[in-house]
């Protein structure tokens, strides 16, 4: 009689302590920081996967948008959260694999995060205003030597800055860059004419190529947009970019392997549906990937070596 009421104090110990993810996941709301603001392109995303996760677990995704301080703001966000599963980042490659060598400090750091899975690329496309009359590279540098100083060009992301520098100093382009508070001060300044060029986000601008208000010159991927199959990529004019723009899931520093895997397992499946797939990515030009917890750490390595080489190699001063 003692063993079994032994055996039922210890079985019942066992039970008290069994880890929550003894239960599905998730029990309850998950909160994604995300380090964009409200209407961006990787924010539209995440609210859609956040409906569909929804759908199929009855638990809502909470979006925090934490914007700001050069995506870092949302880097320290995640690094000071819970690691219990139930705050998850959705973060871009500055935030990740950039930010570390074009700041002199930043308030967390980015090999701590868990990695969960790289969502898509969001490709970035070189534009014109169609006022300009140019319809490639080598006629925008020609123009802007006919006119020395009148024209200028904006970029959100260093790479593509530093990939717009480097191709002013092949050619020998006369184009001031002008600093930008994000994506709709860019598409001011293209419709209006006071900034001209553009190297951003493709899902951005899709609307105004299609209708010819502005002119796609490039596109910075390892091959031709399926939107616009006659835009050449950089690579292909000899100017290929190494930082891609991407946008990811981690978790929190020391967030357990059992809870990565089965939020991953969740948003692979949503994102790997065909219609979801085609409607939020593929149709705004973004490229999905949606690796897993066991490859995506390879990829981080990779880029942030990259990230490394590019920044040394152009001589960027960090801030």
């Amino acid at each position: 009689m003692l063993h079994v009421r032994l055996m039922l104090a210890i079985a019942a110990t066992v039970l008290l302590n069994v880890p929550a993810m003894a239960q599905p996941y998730p029990q309850r709301p998950v909160r994604v920081i995300t380090a964009n603001s409200v209407g961006g392109t990787s924010d539209i995303f995440v609210r859609a996967l956040a409906n569909e996760f929804q759908s199929q677990t009855g638990q809502p995704i909470i979006v925090d948008n934490r914007s700001g301080g050069g995506m870092n703001i949302a880097g320290r966000a995640c690094a000071e959260a819970s690691n219990d599963g139930y705050t998850i980042c959705m973060l871009p490659n500055e935030t990740l694999t950039l930010n570390q060598f074009t700041y002199k400090t930043i308030s967390y750091r980015p090999e701590d995060f868990v990695p969960i899975t790289n969502l898509f690329i969001n490709v970035q496309v070189l534009v014109v205003s169609s006022k300009l009359n140019v319809n490639s590279l080598d006629e925008l540098a020609a123009l802007s030597k006919r006119q020395p100083g009148t024209l200028s060009y904006s970029a959100l992301a260093i790479p593509m800055q530093i990939t717009m520098e480097n191709w002013k100093k092949a050619t020998g382009a006369d184009i001031v860059s002008v600093p930008s508070r994000g994506g709709g001060d860019i598409v001011t300044g293209l419709l209006t004419g006071t900034s001209p060029v553009a190297i951003v986000g493709l899902p951005n601008f899709i609307s105004y190529i299609r209708e010819g208000t502005v002119k796609a010159l490039a596109v910075d991927s390892e091959s031709r947009s399926a939107l616009f199959p006659n835009v050449p990529t950089l690579g292909e004019l000899g100017f290929p970019n190494l930082a891609p723009v991407y946008f990811a899931f981690v978790a929190p520093p020391g967030t357990p392997r059992a809870v990565v895997d089965a939020f991953y397992a969740r948003v692979k499946a949503i994102g790997t549906n065909p219609q979801f797939r085609q409607k939020h990515l593929v149709d705004l030009g973004l490229i999905p990937v949606f690796d897993g917890p066991d490859d995506f750490p390879k990829y981080l390595t990779t880029q942030r070596d990259s990230s490394r080489r590019l920044i040394q190699d152009s001589g960027f001063q960090p801030r």
